[in-house]
């Protein structure tokens, strides 16, 4: 009974130039790009393929989110550099260096759990279970540095990966320590 981890977003940020004009990037044609300097400091900016969002801000950094993919991230920070490229924006550095923050992924574990149980089983020390506040149990994972969140369902949340492996790791250590307590049937 093997679960698989599923990237569902990862977050990547770069420096694409030394700064941004962002009022004259929306004047130069950026298409369905949203600026509101009172909302947020930041531009936002999304393309479809591959499928990401972006925030671009004065001082020439870019956050890229919504990928499902490290490569992705890297595709669509590239579709981004020569889309500014295109609309005159000429001293885009030609090789950003791409910093994954984030791995968000998802797995299941096929199997009912009762939180209350793994709760008391684990006690305080990385596992915070408050039902009223969230429907998940919040199970931290010294190394790698994850956040694996375990719903009643069986299926899991994994976040704070920095690689692919990462996420499968947290996953693998979540699943061991259950099976470890007899909670996977």
């Amino acid at each position: 009974m093997e679960s698989t981890v599923k990237l569902e977003n990862v977050v990547a940020s770069t420096a694409l130039a030394e700064d941004f004009d962002l009022v004259k990037m929306m004047e130069s044609g950026l298409e369905g790009a949203e600026y509101n300097k009172v909302k947020f400091p930041g531009l936002v900016y999304r393309i479809e393929n591959p499928k990401a969002a972006f925030l671009i801000f004065t001082s020439g950094k870019v956050v890229c989110t919504g990928a499902k993919s490290i490569e992705n991230a890297h595709a669509a920070i590239i579709t981004l550099a020569n889309t500014l490229k295109d609309i005159g924006f000429d001293k885009i550095y030609p090789d950003p260096e791409v910093h994954v923050q984030n791995i968000v992924a998802s797995a299941d574990l096929k199997t009912t759990l009762n939180l209350n149980t793994i709760a008391i089983a684990f006690g305080l020390e990385n596992v915070e279970y408050e039902p009223e506040v969230f429907p998940g149990l919040i199970y931290r994972v010294e190394a790698p540095k994850v956040v694996v969140l375990v719903f009643s369902s069986g299926k899991l949340v994994i976040t704070g990966g920095k690689t692919p492996e990462d996420c499968d790791e947290g996953m693998r250590i979540v699943r061991k320590e259950f099976d470890n307590l007899g909670l996977l049937y």
